[in-house]
């Protein structure tokens, strides 16, 4: 009976460690998987679209820009004079334009029509100029030579008649289709000119593509310039992305879009951060990864996007991504 009792005991207390077992590896807190890996570098090279001679720069290595802010200027007496020439021609065309589309003055009008009745009266007169000689040669009146005047006469008043009446008609119907067409191309070819000259112009004034810092100053004032040379090199700090690096074992534990914390060596206070992006294949992790064992192994190159507010963050920074523990 002693035995039973000890076996049952036995029993019991190995009962009681494997719940006390169970429920502590359920609560116990994972440690927190940390990344490693750099503040990328992302800078863009500034320069002019047009080119020119730079009359001025307005910032220097280590300026912070926001997109939009001036850099330099180049002198723009060229490009101004370029599109006054293409404004006045724009001006032209469509003062052509209008003349086509409104058609002929009244005046000329009503000259055409005046000339036509003026040239329907002379072939009046004319016809009954002919057959009066006609009758007078029928009687032998008058000589051959004198009839056939008059018949000439006649046939020229009648030409001028013709083409009288044709012009009237012209002008009161007004110019081609055709002819406005044509001079709707032109009026806007010459839009596109002025388009282009007030482009250009505004090409004269380089300003900052993002949110930065001046890395280089390539060119001075006074030099001239050759279009998409670079005058400036901006590093670009907005937004800020991180380039981290995850091991197999742990991508389980990324997502995209999950917050993470950002952690760099010298700041007491860590950043927040979300994971914006993660690679679908592996690769050997960099050199500058800090850890040995990292950059010895396959990883998965994981993109997060930092909240940088006091502009701590440099490019090419190392940095450490904690993505919490394991139960979140």
């Amino acid at each position: 009976m002693p035995a039973i009792k000890k076996v049952l005991l036995l029993t019991l207390v190995a009962v009681s460690l494997g719940v006390l077992c169970a429920v502590v590896l359920k609560t116990r807190t994972a440690p927190p998987v940390v990344l490693h890996g750099n503040v990328e570098i992302r800078q863009v090279e500034v320069g002019f679209r047009v080119g020119g001679r730079i009359a001025a720069l307005h910032v220097d290595e280590g300026t912070a820009v926001h997109a939009g802010t001036v850099l330099a200027h180049l002198d723009d007496d060229m490009l101004t004079q370029a599109r006054d020439a293409a404004r006045a021609t724009l001006a032209g065309r469509e003062a052509d334009l209008q003349r086509l589309t409104n058609g002929y003055r009244v005046e000329e009008i009503a000259q055409a029509k005046a000339e036509h009745e003026a040239a329907m009266a002379a072939f009046a007169t004319a016809e009954a100029e002919w057959k009066r000689v006609q009758a007078l040669r029928g009687k032998e009146a008058v000589s051959q030579k004198i009839l056939e005047s008059a018949r000439a006469e006649q046939a020229r008043a009648l030409g001028q008649m013709r083409s009288s009446a044709e012009r009237r008609a012209m002008l009161e119907k007004g110019f081609r289709k055709e002819d406005i067409l044509a001079q709707k191309a032109l009026v806007a070819s010459a839009r596109a000119e002025c388009t282009r000259a007030e482009i250009q112009l505004d090409d004269a004034v380089l300003r900052a593509p993002q949110d930065g810092i001046v890395l280089t100053r390539a060119r001075e004032a006074g030099a001239i310039v050759q279009a998409g040379q670079t005058v400036f090199t901006l590093s670009l700090t907005n937004p800020v992305w991180l380039r981290v690096y995850v091991e197999e074992p742990d991508l389980w534990a990324v997502k995209p879009g999950m917050a993470v914390r950002v952690a760099v060596d010298g700041v007491q206070q860590s950043l927040e951060g979300t994971v914006g992006f993660i690679s679908p294949t592996a690769e050997f992790a960099p050199k500058s990864v800090e850890t040995r064992d990292v950059r010895a192994s396959l990883v998965y190159r994981v993109r997060v996007q930092a909240q940088d507010p006091h502009t701590v963050l440099r490019q090419g920074m190392p940095v450490r991504v904690s993505l919490g523990t394991g139960n979140e």
